[in-house]
């Protein structure tokens, strides 16, 4: 297993300032700060293309069984990390050169103006392609009604403060979710070998050499397949991202046409901002129930069971973090994407800090069992369904608002129509057949 192959040679080095544990939680910090404006390229398929990134990235765990290896044949864990970090180097130069002038903007972002000028736009056209491109332009409804009691007023995304995204009841419960499935992901991964030792000598204190020597070979063959199964999370991650996807190209049109033309499409169109919350909605619950069978696989005193639960884990380990992305894309204006993915993966990484009272509460008091700690934590991974409680209830609110404005514009379209009959002219169709509301 790549984290305690790394612990193990750390602990190897005489390097006292190191804590690898601590090393080990800041380990998640760069999956969700890859480039995750690159999605924005694709549209409706930009959470899938998220989480195909963030799971090549989990899946580059895989290599360290390869460092082992070189570690094992004699090479010094000095020369490893100096290679290692200019390979680090490396990339960050290529991303520093290759940095583009500007930043990928969303599908909604778009200013179609600059796009299409009116000047090639026959005479006929002008007015109504002004006016479509005037709502297009003026229609950052979503970045306001993304945020919990949010408003019909049309405010530009960058007018939404970011404390208000901070101090929204979504993030703050994010913030629980992800500190809680961090902490249960990142315990397992540091203390999985003296797991698989104990279900091996079972807590004997004085176990006989053959003993000894078969919990050795067991957990290093229990730890060769965990490091493979890594590459798990590039085949398991689109799945997530696809949920997060889903029926969003049936969703209205944002290019802002009219209510009269939303009607007279083929079909009745979802509204983008609900079909977002409930995917993420749907993609947490199912996150947190992978997290409970997991939890309940590690209560288990089987060792082939334990193939499961290496599964397990790392589809949850790609599965969160693409979760927290789509929601915060979905969620929030863009311009605070960053910051608050940041600012998550710290605070996450500080609760992860928590596995090593707890590494420690095992060995020593516990005697090497890890049932109750495991017990505690499957209980604690009850917290994870809160966040998708809440996504209940926001968007229930968003579906009334929704009705609340479809109610309106209906209301001052039959106004419309009755003073435009009192004054003695006929409705126009422009040749289109009337649709009934």
């Amino acid at each position: 297993m790549w984290s305690e192959v790394l612990i193990n040679m750390l602990k190897n080095v005489k390097l006292t300032y190191i804590n690898p544990f601590h090393s080990m939680s800041f380990l998640f910090i760069p999956p969700v700060c890859l480039s995750l404006k690159l999605p924005n390229m694709f549209g409706a398929m930009s959470s899938t293309i998220m989480s195909l990134m963030i799971g090549s990235y989990a899946s580059s765990a895989v290599t360290f069984p390869g460092v082992k290896l070189i570690y094992d044949a004699g090479v010094s864990f000095q020369v490893i990390m100096w290679m290692w970090a200019g390979l680090a180097g490396f990339v960050f130069f290529n991303c520093f050169l290759n940095w583009p002038s500007e930043g990928f903007p969303t599908p909604d972002e778009v200013d179609y103006s600059k796009i299409l000028t009116l000047q090639d736009l026959p005479s006929s056209d002008q007015k109504g392609a002004a006016e479509r491109l005037s709502e297009k332009n003026g229609d950052i409804r979503h970045s306001t009604e993304k945020l919990p009691n949010g408003t019909d007023t049309q405010l530009a995304s960058n007018a939404v403060p970011f404390r208000r995204s901070v101090f929204s009841p979504i993030f703050l419960w994010s913030l629980v979710t992800m500190g809680m499935s961090q902490l249960r992901i990142i315990f397992f991964m540091g203390a999985m070998n003296k797991m698989l030792e104990f279900m091996v000598t079972h807590g004997e204190e004085h176990p006989s050499e053959q003993l000894v020597i078969e919990a050795e070979e067991k957990v290093s063959f229990y730890s060769s397949i965990f490091g493979t199964l890594q590459l798990l999370c590039l085949a398991t991650c689109p799945l997530i991202g696809y949920i997060m996807d889903w029926k969003m190209k049936e969703c209205e049109d944002e290019t802002a046409v009219s209510a009269t033309e939303k009607r007279q499409t083929s079909a009745p169109k979802r509204d983008r901002k609900i079909q977002k919350v409930t995917n993420a909605m749907r993609a947490f619950i199912l996150t947190n129930l992978l997290l409970l069978a997991f939890g309940v696989c590690c209560l288990i005193d089987n060792l082939p069971l334990q193939i499961l639960t290496f599964i397990l884990h790392t589809m949850v380990r790609g599965f969160i973090h693409s979760c927290c992305g789509g929601l915060y894309a979905a969620v929030y204006p863009s311009n605070h994407f960053g910051t608050l993915t940041g600012l998550q993966s710290m605070i996450s990484a500080v609760i992860a800090l928590l596995q090593q009272p707890l590494f420690i509460a095992m060995v020593g008091p516990l005697g090497g069992d890890p049932y109750w700690i495991n017990l505690g934590l499957l209980i604690f991974s009850l917290a994870g369904f809160l966040l998708p409680g809440y996504l209940f209830y926001h968007r229930r609110h968003l579906m009334r608002e929704k009705e609340a404005r479809d109610k309106h514009a209906a209301e001052q379209e039959m106004q419309a129509l009755r003073h435009s009959e009192t004054n003695g002219h006929k409705p126009h169709s422009n040749g289109l057949a009337a649709v009934e509301a």
